[in-house]
């Protein structure tokens, strides 16, 4: 068991913050983990900032097509939606954890529902239910046919602007601020364009909740938006917490196909449409999921992505089609309008041809590492949703997961940080909201001095920051080394070109050879410094696991070794900006201990520490 760590001491160049926020709470997010936190903190009475990079309603929460899942049907059980999940997740999900996400979920769904959120239904007033990949029975609940995030996000951006929660948008955070004892002590940020709050500020507040969602722009393409560059993670790094299974990225199977060198956030073919009836094929119109699970097109992700893949190899092609011209547009129009617009828009028909579709990062089944209550290993800082590393997904999500595990594991995280609240009575207000009681700052300075810097850090201290003409270096370097199909070999070469990028801080040439550049601080340079950090440790992981897993595919390691290799790859940043891998010894989830403990204190022993 590893004891909490005390912090690494580094942290982005920025400016010192020239304004800061009191809070109890502040939450870095915006998608259904963030705002179901942040409504629930709010409600108990707490003063809660949310903090989100962009619009309220701009996070990733606003793309889920497919819908939530959940046992609200008849017939179906949490220990069926538990079955389905285990396996999907390829023997590294924490079975307490799933349970969890399982029997709690379907009450979470009904208080999303008394939040606001319309879901699809009969008419009878049923909700109308549909099945995805790895799903025996139909739990998924959808609205809007195929734009249930979209409408989860309203409702909740909507709930959250009645409840008249501060918000603060526009605003990349940066860094985690601590006091004395290790505790975390709020954030620093920065915010885009003019407004109440401008430039580099801090809030202020003994509870942070990161639920900044994934890293898919680590990637060429992927179905993740902008704003997806994995901020939370690079965050918790610095400041000392472990990350666990990042090695695992899913790689949704069916994605529009724009060409070889479509780059940026691509359109997503929902696996609902493949829950609906709709055929995998390739160009000779052979359904190749025939034979290959029991499941056919409706098998776990990682199963359908590899058989895509392995089907491009055999054949040389680009891609393989979705057919689901038996819909017809009367379906099609009702069912999965989103996506019928997005096909047409690139010239595409679905009600007429096949849909050519590709793998394209998609999820992040690894995170910052947390416990039931999304406590991570630095006190008072917990993580939600695709941050977040909860063992709920082990090898591989279940579809239609990540949203049920948004809303339960963000209910937790209330309930711990109100019960953990230090109460004050304010005499003159008997009957005021509950007050949590501000920890004393590492550092009674100015704002102008202020740093986020735990007092007597050695080493550590500002991070150089890669110039921003390198994001799609390290996007080329990822896509062709730590995609879909990896190799120790390809993995190897990866970790050579992320290494280079990190020592030179190059922007690339008409040559093709690196050039010094130094970067100045600003959103390009911390996004692009944040997405190499998260890109080091997922090379750094699949490398070390030396088999193929749930969606780690490595030919050169094609099966699954459940002796040597059931087991969670652990990370953590050493104040010398080192990463340290260690293995469990089990195939149990990582305990988390978030007792503060004195920054001077050794680290505790940790099971077979190595660095990559």
């Amino acid at each position: 068991m590893t004891g909490p760590a005390t912090g690494t001491g580094i942290r982005l160049s920025a400016p010192a913050p020239g304004w800061a926020i009191d809070a109890d709470v502040v939450v870095v997010g915006s998608g259904v983990a963030g705002l179901t936190t942040a409504l629930r903190c709010t409600a108990a009475g707490l003063r809660t900032v949310v903090v989100t990079k962009a619009r309220l309603d701009d996070g990733s929460t606003r793309w889920a097509q497919g819908g939530i899942a959940a046992a609200l049907g008849e017939g179906d059980t949490p220990e069926q939606h538990l079955a389905d999940t285990l396996v999907a997740g390829a023997g590294l999900c924490d079975e307490e954890a799933v349970r969890t996400l399982v029997t709690e979920g379907p009450a979470a769904v009904r208080r999303l529902i008394d939040t606001g959120a319309h879901f699809d239904t009969s008419a009878t007033g049923e909700l109308q239910l549909t099945r995805e990949g790895g799903h025996h029975r139909r739990r998924i609940a959808h609205a809007g046919g195929d734009a249930t995030g979209a409408e989860i996000s309203r409702a909740l951006v909507e709930a959250v602007r009645a409840a008249a929660l501060r918000t603060v948008e526009n605003a990349l955070v940066l860094d985690l601020l601590k006091d004395r004892q290790g505790r975390t002590a709020g954030v620093t940020l920065h915010v885009m364009g003019e407004g109440q709050h401008d430039g580099v500020g801090a809030v202020h507040a003994p509870a942070v909740v990161l639920a900044t969602g994934g890293m898919g722009q680590v990637f060429s393409a992927t179905t993740n938006p902008a704003v997806s560059t994995g901020d939370g993670v690079a965050l918790a790094l610095r400041a000392g917490a472990e990350v666990s299974d990042l090695e695992f990225v899913q790689f949704h199977p069916t994605v529009l196909f724009l060409g070889a060198g479509a780059e940026g956030q691509q359109p997503l073919v929902s696996e609902a449409v493949r829950g609906e009836g709709a055929h995998l094929v390739d160009a000779d119109g052979v359904r190749f999921m025939l034979g290959r699970h029991e499941l056919a097109e409706l098998a776990p992700r990682d199963i359908v992505a590899k058989a895509i893949m392995g089907r491009m190899l055999e054949q040389g092609a680009e891609h393989m089609y979705l057919d689901a011209r038996h819909f017809g547009a009367a379906m099609w129009e009702s069912r999965f309008p989103t996506i019928l617009a997005a096909c047409r828009a690139h010239g595409i028909d679905p009600v007429t041809e096949p849909v050519p579709v590709a793998p394209a990062a998609h999820h992040a089944s690894g995170g910052v590492l947390t416990d039931l209550r999304g406590r991570t290993t630095v006190p008072g800082l917990y993580a939600c949703g695709e941050a977040a590393c909860t063992g709920v997904h082990g090898a591989n999500r279940l579809a239609s997961n990540s949203l049920l595990e948004g809303i339960v594991f963000a209910e937790r995280i209330a309930t711990d940080i109100v019960a953990d609240a230090v109460v004050d009575s304010v005499p003159s207000e008997p009957s005021g909201p509950a007050r949590r009681r501000l920890p004393e700052p590492a550092e009674h300075r100015p704002l102008a001095e202020h740093r986020p810097l735990e007092e007597g850090a050695e080493n550590g201290g500002e991070l150089p920051l890669v110039a921003p003409e390198t994001r799609a270096v390290i996007q080329r370097i990822m896509s062709e080394g730590a995609g879909v199909l990896r190799s120790a070999r390809s993995l190897e070469e990866a970790a050579r070109g992320l290494e280079a990028v990190e020592s030179a801080g190059y922007e690339p040439e008409a040559s093709g050879s690196p050039s010094a550049k130094s970067a100045v601080p600003g959103v390009d340079s911390w996004e692009t410094t944040n997405l190499l950090c998260v890109a080091r440790v997922l090379v750094a992981a699949a490398l070390e696991r030396e088999e193929t897993r749930g969606c780690h595919w490595r030919e050169d390691r094609p099966e699954r070794d459940d002796t040597d290799w059931r087991r969670h790859l652990v990370v953590r940043l050493t104040p010398e900006r080192r990463l340290v891998l260690r293995r469990t010894g089990t195939a149990g989830f990582p305990p988390v201990s978030p007792a503060p403990i004195p920054t001077d204190a050794p680290q505790p022993p940790a099971d077979a520490p190595r660095e990559p």
